[in-house]
């Protein structure tokens, strides 16, 4: 102990209580350490006050007016039933409409005009209805909130609050807020206006025969597109907040007649109980809300196809969309899904199920194929052809490096190419991959330092992770097959064997949201739906059983009723 508090003292580092940025004042060592831990103190959340000036002042302190330039503030005399109030506007430059701004919301509250001239203190009627001959009316006394939101902002969207938060957050996201004197309430008025992309075609999920629509960064047109996809009233998307400061808007989208309430609480309450700053990606949110697991394999389904979120929608999975954020979250996800493409469902079965096999053979190879070979030229040599012997070892004869040196020189050079490919831009990344691959391997080969049968070896690992549909699982496969190649090298069959039994044992106990990750396979259930084998569309009646859905069948017996009445 003695020694690691030596080590501590010498190399260790303690950062300074304070960081004189400016020159030092004469506050004394108390008031400094008050103010540096003044930020970890939670801020108390204030109410709208009554009083516009005071409100103002707030603004101007949170928003810091002074400094910032594209926070605005309009100050203006509303009209309402003959009687003046001071009021104010918030918002930010270039992020709302100015045109419906100025007709739905300035003009309707400064012009005069026949809903604002009346007396203040007559009453308003708001129901009237006649029984027995006689009439009964009910009478609301005059109320200014109620009038200014009913009668004199003609917008579609506009909610009223006494909380600052909601008002910054609504701010923040492209509205305008309205403030009245003598009202501690204040107005959320939806009027963005921003730029944002329109919809294209996807870019990641290539489809021939489906829709050619993707989701963009807007939540609210990427609920539509999931909206018109499912045509369904029982669709539900309900909307959370993730993000300390960012508040980050979330939907989580299911149908409510199929889903299991259980995991629809168990995806709510992780997203609720995210303690973060911010989240500004859907990649960060699946990582706080999925299991750890040891071999970083995916837990959720990441597409950018709106078809391909309604189709498991109506599979009875929940569906995960984040503002600002192309892509949806598809949980709970199984092994499986990661080598299925939403392209399967629109092709003849017997085609679905060879690409599902060819896909199938390609992680295969893309995991264990460079193990097997330094396997096979380290080991076990006896089990090749005699001639292809003659062929491997003529071609290494030259070569002055083992066998794992060279296929590491090859695998890491690839990898180099592969995000080099991806880095620089886009016009010239496909010739510096195809280009850099040929140069690297011809030159490699002609100089000695690797075999030409490796070049084919790593070749084929390489268009093997390319067939693999999802991106993550395939990045899985790349990371991982340097393990099997060093266990390849040092036991042979017997290290791979060994390494395949506790890489199979460990995905056989991992769960996705409560749902094994190995099903169908490990249960036998269901395995006519969701196995390799896939059956015809019109012999897909029941939903996959380890969903547990509400309504377990999705199509009659006999579904082609015009070939069986």
């Amino acid at each position: 102990m003695k020694i690691k508090e030596i080590v501590n003292n010498i190399f260790s580092y303690t950062p300074p209580i304070n960081y004189k940025f400016i020159l030092p004042d004469n506050s004394d060592t108390e008031n400094s350490n008050n103010i540096q831990t003044k930020g970890n103190i939670p801020e108390k959340k204030e109410n709208i006050f009554a009083s516009l000036d005071v409100n103002l002042d707030y603004i101007k302190m949170k928003y810091n007016l002074l400094i910032n330039s594209d926070i605005i503030t309009r100050e203006f005399i509303l009209n309402a039933r003959g009687k003046q109030h001071k009021a104010l506007l918030l918002y930010i430059d270039g992020m709302v409409d100015s045109q419906s701004l100025n007709d739905f919301v300035l003009q309707p509250l400064m012009m005069r005009n026949k809903n604002n001239l009346f007396d203040g203190d007559q009453n308003r009627i708001i129901s009237e209805a006649v029984s027995n001959n006689i009439t009964v009316r009910k009478v609301k006394k005059f109320d200014l909130a109620d009038y200014i939101e009913s009668c004199l902002i003609p917008q579609n969207n506009i909610e009223k609050t006494n909380s600052f938060d909601e008002i910054f957050s609504g701010v923040n996201s492209g509205n305008c807020a309205l403030f009245v004197d003598t009202l501690n309430i204040a107005f959320n008025i939806d009027i963005k206006g921003f730029k944002q992309r329109n919809i294209d075609k996807p870019q990641n999920e290539i489809v021939i025969k489906g829709p050619h629509e993707a989701f963009v960064e807007n939540i609210r047109t990427n609920t539509s597109l999931l909206r018109r996809f499912s045509n369904n009233e029982d669709l539900v998307i309900e909307s959370l907040e993730v993000g300390t400061m960012t508040k980050t808007k979330c939907a989580v989208c299911y149908m409510q007649n199929i889903a299991n309430n259980d995991l629809i609480a168990e995806i709510k309450y992780r997203i609720n109980n995210l303690d973060v700053d911010s989240i500004l990606s859907i990649g960060q949110l699946e990582q706080l809300i999925s299991d750890n697991n040891s071999l970083g394999l995916p837990r959720a389904i990441s597409t950018e196809r709106p078809d391909n979120a309604v189709q498991h929608i109506l599979e009875g999975r929940v569906v995960v969309l984040l503002n600002g954020s192309p892509f949806a979250l598809i949980l709970p996800a199984i092994m499986i899904d990661f080598l299925t493409s939403p392209e399967d469902r629109n092709l003849k079965t017997i085609f679905s199920n060879f690409l599902r096999a060819i896909r199938i053979l390609a992680a295969f190879f893309a995991l264990l194929l460079p193990g097997l070979y330094v396997s096979v030229t380290s080991f076990h040599i006896e089990i090749l052809p005699t001639e292809l012997l003659y062929s491997i070892l003529a071609a290494r004869e030259s070569v002055p490096f083992p066998v794992i040196f060279e296929i590491l020189i090859m695998e890491i050079s690839f990898e180099i190419i592969r995000e080099a490919s991806l880095r620089v831009p886009s016009p010239i990344g496909t010739t510096i991959g195809i280009v850099g691959g040929l140069v690297v391997g011809q030159a490699a080969v002609s100089a000695g330092i690797v075999s030409p049968i490796l070049i084919i070896i790593v070749a084929i690992t390489a268009l093997s992770s390319f067939a693999i549909p999802d991106y993550t699982f395939s990045f899985h496969l790349r990371v991982f097959r340097f393990l099997f190649v060093f266990l390849g090298y040092a036991a042979g069959f017997l290290g791979i064997g060994i390494g395949l039994f506790v890489y199979l044992s460990i995905i056989c106990d991992m769960e996705s949201f409560g749902v094994s990750y190995s099903v169908p396979y490990s249960t036998m259930e269901n395995l006519k739906s969701t196995g390799i084998v896939l059956p015809p569309i019109w012999k897909r009646e029941y939903r996959s059983a380890y969903l547990a859905t509400k309504k377990s069948q999705k199509q009659k017996d006999i579904s082609m009723k015009w070939k069986f009445q």
